[in-house]
């Protein structure tokens, strides 16, 4: 996947001394004019600092810069946790010249410990000499914590009135669930639009990616999904032909993301599709998607490459929602492995066994209840996680 420069757009990052490793920790966005903007956060009850103060800006529709450090996640440091992400902001806006009101904040990394804001400082004049269009990439790698690749991509797309750029960075490996998952994701644009209409149109496009994927189950505090329009292209999105193929590059765009955040989730080996066919409707089959995504006996029988389908018809039985186990038919791919709600016997078992040793599968799940349908991507659970874990602070 190639990222390109969004025009009207540069970004950067520098090494600010926060991650412990020194590498790249700090990055900025920064658009030449203010943006229409709009943002999606974790539903989390517990909040880190700037999605607090993210959430009271986002709602002036405006944005035109993000500062973003990674190695600290500025989470349950109380009032000098808000103070510093204030404090961040400002001189963020004071080293670019623009209002302050128009810098949002990001953080992630470890929870609890005080942000050293005073390095952000003082790196800022490195960091505004370091952004360029071409710094698409310098900024994927500094926002990276247990990632262990940068994430980024665009999509050009033509009209009759020319050409749009749609540019998308994310990170996140672990702590991922829908609500949103552990990530960041900021997404960059030169179309014309309102920020009414980009809040819209990226709750729509989360729900359908960022909102159906799992790696543990786990939430995060700093969840932030950005996306910021310069109108440099002139195309407005509120004509009804651009709007069309702006909300498929927004859509591809983000599913395209959130496949990549769980193909390099923490100690992951396959990327799995969970398929839901046959529900009593969309929502039933969202809730047993979303339980068979996360169960740890399905995922860690994924990752031993054993067909077990004794744990996916268990998962899906307690979703609650309603089902009869003689309906169910459970395929691995095109292998069918259970058949009204019997298992299909041991060369079934076999072909599903070989299925398993790829590193991407489809399980379909068919309830024959309905014509609901939902789908879900998910990851097998391995010894590797459990390690990059047991380790992430030390």
């Amino acid at each position: 996947m190639k990222a390109s420069p969004c025009p009207g757009f540069v970004l950067g990052a520098v090494a600010a001394g926060i991650k412990k490793n020194g590498e790249p920790d700090l990055a900025l966005i920064y658009s030449e004019r203010p943006s229409a903007a709009a943002a999606v956060f974790t539903r989390n009850r517990v909040q880190a600092a700037p999605v607090v103060l993210d959430r009271q800006r986002i709602e002036g529709g405006q944005a035109q810069a993000v500062i973003v450090n990674s190695g600290n996640a500025n989470c349950c440091t109380g009032l000098q946790g808000m103070q510093d992400a204030r404090t961040m902001a400002a001189a963020t806006a004071a080293e670019l010249g623009i209002d302050e009101s128009l810098v949002l904040v990001s953080s992630t990394g470890v929870i609890g410990e005080p942000l050293p804001v005073g390095k952000i400082i003082k790196a800022l004049p490195a960091l505004k000499k370091q952004t360029r269009s071409d710094g698409v990439m310098d900024f994927a790698r500094a926002i990276m914590t247990t990632d262990t690749v940068p994430k980024a991509l665009s999509r050009r797309v033509a009209t009759e009135a020319g050409v749009f750029t749609l540019t998308g960075i994310a990170k996140g490996a672990g702590m991922i669930r829908p609500d949103l998952a552990t990530m960041l994701c900021y997404l960059i644009t030169d179309v014309q639009a309102s920020s009414a209409g980009l809040k819209q149109l990226l709750a729509s496009a989360c729900d359908r990616s960022f909102n159906r994927i799992s790696i543990d189950g786990d939430t995060s505090t700093n969840d932030t999904v950005l996306i910021m329009a310069n109108g440099r292209s002139g195309i407005d999105i509120g004509d009804r032909a651009h709007l069309k193929r702006f909300r498929k590059a927004l859509d591809g765009v983000t599913m395209d993301l959130a496949k990549w955040l769980v193909r390099d989730g923490e100690g992951v080996t396959k990327l799995v599709n969970i398929v839901i066919r046959g529900a009593a409707s969309d929502a039933d089959a969202v809730r047993l998607a979303d339980t068979v995504a996360h169960s740890n006996l399905v995922k860690t029988a994924l990752f031993g490459e054993d067909a077990n389908w004794g744990r996916i018809i268990a998962a899906a039985g307690r979703a609650g929602v309603p089902m009869n186990p003689d309906r169910v038919d459970i395929y691995f791919d095109a292998v069918k492995m259970v058949a009204g709600g019997i298992g299909c016997g041991p060369a079934a078992e076999a072909r599903a066994a070989r299925v398993l040793q790829r590193d991407e599968v489809t399980i379909t799940v068919d309830i024959h209840m309905g014509s609901g349908s939902a789908e879900m991507v998910t990851c097998d659970f391995s010894l590797d996680y459990v390690r990059i874990n047991a380790e992430y602070r030390t």
